[in-house]
């Protein structure tokens, strides 16, 4: 048995993964794309070891209830949804750069919440990744900002424990408060009664159903937007749309496809995202509180969060690179929540390195990262010195433009005029 058959079949049994029927392109000779491969799943995690086996399609519901409950939270406030709101493509529902959490409710975190839409393609972190093309990638994958969580359901797992997210001191705390409520209750109706036979194994059914939720493709991989679209050959985008598109690959330009790739790729559509990680030099976002002590840097892969790779100081202030599907939809942009428009964005990398008194409090470039690591800040297009920024104020609108391309819901049929 092949290992992709064996993670689609485990995947199929824990989640009810499916695939999206594609139209086959105008092209005899192109491939339709897939929708999206998924992270290979850990056997272990997968294995039966309950007395019921819910089915796919009950998994994923009881991940939903599970996934809007605040009874998850000590706080007893805060759901998943509370930072992933399925209305605003499952991330945060304000303008907050980060958002509040904690055993009070009321605690400000530290990085911006990403959305949870795409996140299927995410393969675990690797320091020297390879395509499956042969292609050295380097350091790739994981979830989070830092990658630090390395499959789904881990990534489901770390908020419930996060003194600033949910903040459950012990998972014993966790499995304790919910045994007797209605969420205990249906845990034991889709995994029997001796799901809390163990600590071990009730925290495994709720991260499951979770992760099995999270892997619903209407809900977080639908590829419905007007690029996908697009892509199938079945709508053309405009001018501007097609401008913008030009200018976001070239690598004269905006040079935005070397990180966030656009084409069809592996028999996949693009999640515009290369799972990379780059020390872009983000100002420091001073409303954080965190921020007001000049002793504290987030410096991404190598700490504070992430603390396996504090000794790599070459990997510090290194970010993991964002899908941008649906960004136009966001309210704040970097993991810092610093800019708050995606022409801020845009100015950030056009103007970095040639105007960086328009971006950095008193002209100090860099201003989030020590000295010390300033040597791994990318450099790549559009940064670096030159006599004028890469792009002009009208040539990132059209980029923006394109990026509304992006937004789920579009469909794959051209919206009708109005009458």
């Amino acid at each position: 048995m092949s290992q992709r058959f064996t993670a689609w079949l485990l995947c199929t049994l824990a989640a009810g993964c499916q695939r999206h029927p594609i139209e086959s392109h105008s092209h005899a000779h192109e491939r339709a794309p897939a929708p999206a491969k998924t992270t290979t799943p850990d056997p272990g995690f997968y294995a039966q070891t309950f007395s019921k086996n819910p089915q796919p399609r009950e998994l994923i519901e009881v991940g939903r209830t599970l996934f809007f409950a605040p009874q998850l939270s000590r706080s007893g406030t805060m759901s998943c949804a509370s930072c992933h709101d399925p209305t605003h493509a499952y991330g945060p529902p304000n303008d907050l750069a980060v958002q509040r959490g904690g055993a009070d409710g009321k605690s400000f975190g530290v990085q911006a919440v990403p959305s949870l839409r795409y996140i299927s393609q995410v393969p675990p972190y690797d320091e020297h990744h390879i395509e499956a093309e042969g292609a050295y990638m380097g350091l790739t994958g994981g979830f989070t900002w830092d990658g630090r969580a390395t499959s789904r359901h881990d990534q489901a797992r770390l908020p419930l424990f996060s003194p600033l997210e949910m903040a459950n001191a012990t998972p014993e705390e966790l499995v304790t408060r919910l045994r007797p409520t209605p969420l205990g209750a249906l845990l034991r109706e889709h995994f029997g009664d001796d799901v809390f036979a163990s600590t071990d194994s009730a925290m495994k059914a709720i991260v499951r159903s979770l992760e099995a939720f999270q892997d619903l493709p209407t809900e977080f991989f639908p590829y419905d937007s007007k690029y996908d679209a697009y892509l199938r050959h079945k709508v053309q985008l405009s001018p501007r749309e097609l401008h913008g598109l030009e200018l976001f690959a070239k690598a004269d330009k905006g040079n935005c496809a070397s990180c966030h790739p656009h084409v069809i790729a592996e028999n996949n559509f693009p999640v515009f995202s290369d799972f990379g990680f780059n020390a872009i030099a983000v100002p420091r976002n001073r409303a954080i509180p965190a921020n007001r002590d000049p002793a504290f840097f987030d410096l991404g892969l190598c700490g504070p969060y992430r603390t396996d790779l504090q000794d790599h100081h070459e990997y510090c202030g290194l970010f993991r690179v964002p899908s941008l599907r649906n960004v136009t939809r966001k309210k704040r942009f970097f993991h810092n929540g610093w800019a708050t428009s995606l022409k801020q964005v845009l100015r950030f990398y056009a103007l970095r390195d040639v105007r960086p008194a328009q971006l950095y409090p008193a002209g100090q470039p860099y201003d989030d990262l020590p000295a010390q690591y300033r040597a791994n800040i990318n450099m790549d297009p559009p940064f670096g010195k030159r006599s004028k920024p890469a792009l002009s104020e009208a040539e990132m609108d059209d980029i923006i433009v394109f990026l509304g391309t992006l937004e789920d819901g579009f469909g794959y049929d051209p919206p009708q005029p109005k009458p």
